[in-house]
């Protein structure tokens, strides 16, 4: 669960959050990547560390487990000690497959030019509906390779399509509203009535004021894409106000999208998650919230570096 969270709120290119948001932004994916990637790095160790030493002291001890034992875990426990059954070529050919996809999703959108003018060539620059294409491909190489036909194909792809449409009409009322607002001069309204205080802010403060207001609205807005949709058109352009680069506002939203939905109750990954391993949400909280407060402080941290740094936040308009 941490694993999967800290590894969103470190994005680096992720095309669903910190692609959408540059979009939004108007630059370019590879601004601030420098930042991201040692918050990445840096976040994820400290993650490894904590889970790390909650298992150390439940090993020790296991009455400090937040999770008490449960029905079926000595059946389990009991069960048959034999050997696993051994993979078969279909199964390494599946694996392979669905490896060789994620990896050729994870280099279709890097922006390669944007750190060399000699990788340009490289640059395949795929977005949504090239992506969605391949993992369709993907999907339907697994299935007929799988062995699970064409009924059993199909049906697996809708059932994991109908995961989406929560955030499919979460972009689309987002967008809607995005719409409205910029062509009822909503927008132009908000901005002039934060310049002032923007402008009064210094580069840093308002850095991570930016992450703090962003953790509100990825409550209010737990889907990363529809939070981007909404939020940047008004966020970005305030830090041009305040002299902070677009792609640090890019940072500050992702990072608070990430942080918010390593615990909120709305993200169906956390719910869902915490379903299958049948972990009670109140335990989880007890589990994760000195992580969650460690996060905080040091995602404010990188905001200050990001803007005392441009070369690693990003250019300033």
């Amino acid at each position: 669960m941490v694993g999967a969270g800290v590894g969103t709120l470190g994005s680096t290119v992720n095309p669903f959050a910190t692609g959408v948001g540059s979009d939004a932004a108007g630059v370019p994916l590879g601004n601030g990547i420098g930042l991201r990637l040692i918050m990445y790095v840096v976040f994820t160790a400290i993650t490894v560390l904590y889970v790390l030493r909650y298992a150390g002291r439940v090993r020790s001890d296991p009455a400090k487990s937040l999770v008490p034992a449960l029905e079926g875990d000595d059946a389990l426990a009991s069960g048959p000690t034999g050997p696993p059954q051994p993979i078969t070529g279909r199964h390494k050919t599946v694996l392979w497959i669905f490896g060789l996809t994620f990896g050729l999703m994870i280099f279709s959108v890097i922006p390669w030019g944007d750190f060399s003018s000699s990788l340009e060539s490289i640059t395949l620059g795929w977005y949504f509906p090239e992506l969605a294409a391949l993992f369709i491909v993907g999907a339907v190489l697994i299935g007929l390779v799988g062995g699970l036909g064409e009924e059993g194909t199909v049906t697996g792809i809708v059932s994991g399509a109908g995961d989406f449409i929560g955030a499919a009409l979460i972009i689309a009322v987002a967008r809607g509203v995005t719409v409205i607002m910029n062509n009822a001069g909503i927008t132009d309204t908000v901005l002039h009535a934060l310049e002032g205080t923007a402008s009064g802010l210094s580069a840093g403060v308002f850095a991570v004021v930016m992450y703090l207001v962003n953790i509100l609205l990825a409550f209010l807005v737990p889907s990363s894409s529809g939070h981007a949709t909404l939020a940047m058109p008004i966020m970005a352009p305030l830090g041009d106000f305040a002299g902070v680069s677009r792609s640090m506002v890019v940072t500050a939203f992702q990072s608070a999208s990430g942080w918010m939905n390593l615990f909120t109750p709305t993200s169906a990954v956390v719910m869902g998650g915490l379903a299958l391993s049948r972990v009670r949400y109140d335990r989880y909280l007890r589990f994760v919230a000195p992580l969650l407060g460690i996060l905080l402080v040091l995602t404010c941290l990188a905001m200050l570096l990001g803007v005392a740094v441009p070369a690693l936040g990003g250019p300033v308009k």
